[in-house]
């Protein structure tokens, strides 16, 4: 390579200077090289390597880097996240756009009022109001590459679900063996935003539902009655974010005094319910339209029924019986009415 001030060393072609700087990939292929640069990074150079291997070195640190990363601008893969630092950062954030879109309910009339008294579902109580105003604010929030909290989300649910320590890219065909249409996720995010995301995370996250989420996850790899993972997620997200905003889920909210809470063991519930009919009948994806739609019905019909089934499955572990989560207390914030158009159906 040509130094400032000149050498007697005669011009290279730029194939030359690549065959002599890129070493050949060994028999364990560049995955392999890769992840050993990985967990060498940090490390001083080997001082029985000569200048052009540490260059080159140097050069495939900074592609790991490039393929590993989400998106973050300071250089380094972005750190796993946890669900509670996640749903701080929604709560902190003003999400100035998802509440242009909140639609708030209508004002009933007096004998809608008086029926819904007598045989309806109870209205939230107005100390949760808040916090639903977030969940279904996080509804609208689109996930964007330049928040870094949204990249680490996405990084999370592929770490956890593969048992991966490495990153990966923001787009890839890696997203489509998750289970989502295509190379980029949020694109299968309608209808539902980041709380679609969030609904994975805690899935993944929680002790007691990640052993039931990689099952499931297995499941969907079977080689005749796959499915697509994270699709049917945010299928399911779709159908709780309905029952929430029919108030099918206010005496559950009201019992609990918290919203998020139930949201996600419902949500984890429902997927468990899915899990169940795909076992016992032998399900394809030909069948995934008639088994959500079944979903829907009970999970806003019957959504204590599906809690209770999931806690009766969850205490069957070594842990006792526990309220399926923790109490969550929530500052104020927005709400969307999202559009939940083909409920039954994969998006």
């Amino acid at each position: 390579m040509n130094r400032a001030g000149g050498s007697e060393r005669p011009q290279e072609q730029p194939e030359e200077r690549q065959q002599r700087l890129v070493p050949p990939i060994p028999a364990q292929g560049q995955e392999g090289v890769l992840q050993e640069l990985v967990l060498g990074a940090g490390q001083p150079p080997d001082p029985g390597i000569s200048e052009e291997q540490r260059q080159a070195q140097e050069e495939w640190e900074a592609l790991e880097v490039i393929q590993s990363g989400l998106g973050g601008t300071s250089g380094a893969p972005l750190p796993p996240i946890s669900f509670t630092e996640a749903l701080q950062h929604f709560q902190s954030a003003e999400l100035f756009e998802s509440r242009g879109k909140v639609r708030t309910p209508g004002r009933r009339g007096i004998l809608t009022a008086l029926l819904r008294c007598l045989r309806g579902p109870p209205q939230l109580r107005p100390q949760l109001r808040g916090e639903q105003e977030l969940v279904l604010a996080m509804a609208q929030c689109a996930l964007d590459d330049s928040e870094r909290v949204h990249m680490r989300i996405l990084q999370t649910i592929y770490q956890q679900l593969t048992r991966s320590r490495l990153g990966c890219p923001r787009y890839g065909a890696h997203w489509e063996e998750l289970g989502f249409q295509g190379a980029d996720p949020g694109t299968d995010l309608r209808g539902t935003g980041m709380l679609g995301l969030m609904q994975i995370l805690f899935f993944v996250l929680d002790s007691r539902t990640l052993p039931l989420a990689r099952e499931i996850f297995q499941l969907s790899q079977h080689e005749t009655q796959n499915f697509p993972f994270c699709i049917m997620s945010v299928n399911i997200t779709r159908i709780v974010i309905q029952a929430l905003q029919e108030e099918r889920l206010s005496r559950e909210c009201n019992q609990r005094q918290q919203v998020i809470g139930v949201l996600n063991d419902l949500y984890a519930a429902a997927f468990l319910q899915l899990s169940r009919l795909w076992r016992r009948q032998q399900g394809t994806i030909a069948d995934a339209g008639f088994f959500l739609k079944e979903l829907e019905l009970s999970t806003k019909k019957k959504p204590r029924q599906l809690l209770k089934s999931l806690e009766a499955y969850l205490s069957c572990g070594l842990q006792p019986p526990s309220p399926l989560s923790s109490q969550i207390h929530f500052t104020g914030i927005c709400d969307p009415g999202a559009e939940l158009e083909g409920d039954s159906r994969l998006i």
